[in-house]
């Protein structure tokens, strides 16, 4: 039940954060900017950390531990391998900004071993449905603990080995 109300939570805060319900308070505030990100280094099958995203999924999903990275703008920033049940792997460098619930799409990557840029590279709500069950587990349980992105890669890859951040109930 925590859960679900933790869920529901970001839910209402990426659709309202999406919807300009959230202005800034301080008109003369610096406003956010995001870093123009590198491309990782293509993963390598040693670096792959797997991940629990639901019992009912049928897919298994990692993360390039080697890609992790928190940008100064507050997003963080990972390579994310998923092999399906029929066999096929699929590879996206992708973000999370959780200060407003949502998740960016910058590339995907080839079975030859390089990066196409996203045609579509918009932010998006996380939503905690079949399709995008993944970016909601890795707010809530690993990267974005509380709502708030980790401090450092090295804290990702700990919440990654201990199977959820220790912030997390």
């Amino acid at each position: 039940m925590k859960r679900f109300f933790s869920v529901f939570f970001s839910l209402f805060l990426a659709s309202n954060a999406s919807a300009g319900l959230f202005a800034d308070e301080d008109p003369d505030a610096p406003k956010w900017e995001e870093e123009t990100p590198q491309l990782p280094g293509f993963p390598k099958e040693a670096d792959l950390r797997e991940f629990f995203v639901s019992a009912t999924t049928p897919h298994r999903y990692f993360i390039d531990t080697a890609s992790l990275s928190v940008g100064k703008d507050g997003v963080v920033r990972y390579t994310l391998v998923v092999h399906t049940r029929g066999g096929v792997t699929n590879i996206t460098y992708e973000g999370l900004r959780c200060a407003t619930g949502q998740f960016k799409i910058y590339a995907t990557g080839h079975t030859d071993g390089r990066w196409v840029m996203a045609r579509q590279s918009a932010w998006r709500p996380i939503e905690n449905n079949p399709t995008y069950r993944h970016h909601a587990a890795l707010s809530h349980d690993y990267f974005c603990p509380i709502g708030n992105p980790i401090a450092t890669p090295e804290e990702g890859r700990e919440a990654l080995r201990l199977g959820k951040h220790p912030s997390v109930n």
